[in-house]
């Protein structure tokens, strides 16, 4: 019988996962404890007891999430659960946008795979949302992240050569632009969607303040600019009124859960997340034309 590799804790049949979730090594700690390993600092709760997830795995989540909601869309339209699940998806693609800025080697090839991309994505995301080649009315969610992108450089820009009181305003005329244009050119999410990016960049950080702020920005933006379906729920003889858009703040759990490893990021991975996008649309118009034949 094949045992796990050293330092493993997963067997040989699921090890590929290590590269999508680290969880605690529960044995290097109690052997620590025990004497069995010589450590000179105490054992104390760390990043590295925690579950991590990486880069990879949140692209996972969102795709997963993302397809939920085109089901719903498409498919399963009586489902509304998959839809109130869809709407994790794109806070969580914003988040990895503004990482992306951070960690690429190209800013320049990054902002033309994502224009690539959103060109080649509009067919299929006009055919599920408009039923027909050419919807000008709605763009797809790319352009939203690539006006998040090109605003974030702006920003990051401003800031790093200019004082303060400069680019605090420069930053702020830069926020209203994106959120214009994206209003304007109705890239999915509106300016809401290209604000989110840009909450994630300003909030960008594991300070108490910093996550505040994204708690914060996120409510603003889901529950007060965009809105949307509201359900009504009892809880304890009580009434409440819960916000469909407003379970998007339920992304910032697996958020939180990335210390910033990257995971798998092979070219073939890397690829093949942006080509869902346009691929799984077109799958599902496909799938969506059989049924209704």
């Amino acid at each position: 019988m094949k045992c796990c590799s050293p330092g493993s804790f997963l067997p040989p049949g699921l090890q590929f996962l290590e590269g999508v979730v680290r969880i605690p090594d529960k044995a290097t700690e109690f052997r620590q404890r025990r004497g069995m390993i010589m450590s000179t600092k105490p054992i104390r709760p760390t990043a590295a007891n925690c579950i991590d997830l990486s880069a990879a795995a949140l692209h996972i989540i969102a795709m997963t999430l993302m397809l939920m909601d085109h089901l719903w869309a498409t498919l399963l339209p009586a489902q509304d659960w998959l839809t109130c699940a869809g709407r994790l998806a794109f806070p969580i693609f914003a988040f990895m946008t503004v990482e992306g800025y951070f960690h690429t080697r190209n800013l320049k090839r990054y902002a033309l795979r994502l224009l690539l991309f959103a060109l080649l994505s509009e067919v299929p995301f006009d055919l599920m949302y408009g039923g027909t080649w050419f919807y000008p009315v709605h763009q797809n969610v790319i352009w939203t992240l690539l006006l998040g992108l090109l605003g974030v450089h702006l920003m990051e820009t401003v800031r790093k050569k200019q004082k303060l009181w400069v680019s605090l305003p420069v930053c702020a005329a830069v926020a209203a632009a994106g959120a214009l244009l994206g209003t304007l050119g109705m890239t999915d999410y509106y300016g809401a969607g290209v604000l989110t990016v840009f909450a994630f960049y300003i909030f960008r950080g594991r300070k108490w303040w910093c996550l505040l702020g994204q708690v914060l920005t996120l409510y603003w933006i889901n529950v007060v600019l965009l809105g949307g379906l509201i359900y009504p729920i009892r809880l304890f003889g009580m009434e409440f009124e819960l916000c469909q858009q407003g379970l998007a703040l339920l992304a910032l759990i697996p958020i939180w859960l990335y210390r910033g490893r990257q995971g798998c990021h092979s070219k073939p991975f890397q690829y093949a997340c942006y080509a869902f996008y346009p691929v799984h649309m077109l799958l599902l118009v496909l799938a969506l034309n059989f049924v209704n034949r």
